[in-house]
């Protein structure tokens, strides 16, 4: 059975659900998606977010985090809250004779939330502890230092994951404040799917909805990427260059050319052996392992980023291929055989990215958040079957802005 759209009315909103039946395995998945209250609304607190989503996964302030958490154990349920960077998700798994169960834990957590000094400190100390070890990973800082040149004086600019002078400033009234603000009626979607009756779903849900407040959904911050191209370069003792680089990608989230996107993004970098920056940079030159590129999408933000790790002494040479085969690409566009071997691939390879529930799920969820008809995905795919080479030409060509590009390196 397909996905479908439905809805749950709570206190006079119409709340979406997106529901799958599927009675071959007795499981229920359950996720409450909060929309605009990921990691992007951290305009104040660099963290607040993904720290606030933390002290709900530290179990309620009767039974704290170890009773809990065996309390559900003992019933085979998980629940736990995580963020994007657009979304704060609550989530719940269990076997179908545990779905009400599930439920009924899942409102204790959100009547009772373990708001404890102890869970803070907790919290803190785990925090600062990955910030801690993510100070020698190389990768996460050029990443990071990258999205600065990008996004300067936006909540982009800063790690999800905060600072660790953002960390230790948080407080049990912020998090507060962020729970009260963010996870409410009014942005709630409501994603399920399992061995379950729809109506089943509908009165269980509601049960946890209606104790939120109905709050308000507000606008999403879109911020554009810096147009003026930058370079960073940090030292570091390490024993290989990290290049991460990106651009301007002038696309909206909800762009009927996006597959244009996907089918030229996959060319040039995303391809793996295929594409073009794997094989100037590793299979003509020698000059890294492997090399991405690929476009970013969203409500909140468009753009293309890329990277590679190279010798020390490559570093230049490596930086300069990049620009000359980016160049190059949007300057000539791509070759029928790299269209086709793209087509068969894509097609090909569909199958694999629906053959769980979960992917069918998510998927209807993101045609559904980016404003497209339920079977956008199909009529993608239709579009890309059908694509000739003159009209994906056209479409490199017309993106200019990636030439823009941005260097953030990490090198000895």
């Amino acid at each position: 059975m397909a996905a479908k759209i439905d809805s749950i009315v709570v206190k006079g909103i119409k709340v979406p659900l997106i529901f799958e039946e599927d009675k071959r395995l007795p499981l229920v998945n359950t996720q409450i998606v909060f929309t605009n209250s990921g990691s992007i609304t951290d305009t104040k607190i660099a963290g607040l977010a993904k720290f606030s989503a933390k002290i709900l996964n530290e179990g309620t302030a009767k039974l704290s985090s170890n009773g809990f958490a065996e309390k559900l154990e003992s019933r085979a349920i998980h629940i736990s809250a995580s963020t994007g960077s657009e979304t704060f998700v609550l989530e719940s798994s269990s076997l179908k004779d545990e779905f009400s169960n599930a439920v009924k834990y899942t409102a204790e957590l959100l009547k009772d939330p373990n708001y404890s000094e102890a869970a803070l400190s907790k919290v803190k100390t785990m925090t600062l502890g990955s910030l801690s070890r993510k100070e020698n990973d190389f990768d996460y800082i050029a990443s990071n230092e990258l999205k600065r040149l990008l996004f300067p004086g936006t909540p982009l600019a800063q790690p999800s994951a905060g600072t660790v002078a953002s960390v230790k400033s948080i407080t049990l009234d912020d998090v507060k404040g962020f729970v009260k603000e963010h996870l409410v009626i009014s942005r709630a979607i409501v994603v399920v799917g399992g061995d379950v009756d729809i109506e089943e779903v509908k009165k269980n849900i509601s049960k946890i909805l209606k104790l939120l407040p109905k709050g308000k959904s507000e606008p999403l911050a879109h911020y554009e990427a810096s147009r003026n191209p930058k370079e960073s370069i940090l030292k570091r003792d390490t024993q290989q260059a990290y290049i991460y680089f990106g651009s301007p990608y002038d696309m909206a989230v909800n762009d009927e050319d996006y597959y244009k996107a996907r089918v030229a993004t996959f060319i040039l970098g995303t391809g793996g052996f295929g594409s073009r920056l794997m094989e100037e940079i590793r299979v003509k030159r020698g000059l890294a392992y492997s090399a991405y590129a690929r476009v970013h999408v969203s409500k909140s933000s468009s753009y293309m980023t890329g990277y590679l790790q190279t010798k020390l002494d490559s570093m230049d040479e490596a930086k300069k291929t990049v620009v000359n085969v980016i160049a190059k690409f949007v300057k000539n566009g791509v070759t029928e055989d790299e269209l086709e071997q793209t087509k068969k691939f894509l097609l090909g390879s569909e199958p694999l990215r629906v053959e769980t529930m979960s992917q069918r799920l998510n998927r209807t969820f993101m045609d559904y958040y980016k404003g497209f008809d339920l079977n956008h995905s199909e009529v993608e795919l239709k579009k890309i079957k059908k694509l000739k080479l003159k009209d994906l030409n056209a479409f490199i060509k017309k993106h200019k802005e990636i030439l823009e590009q941005s260097f953030a390196i990490v090198t000895k």
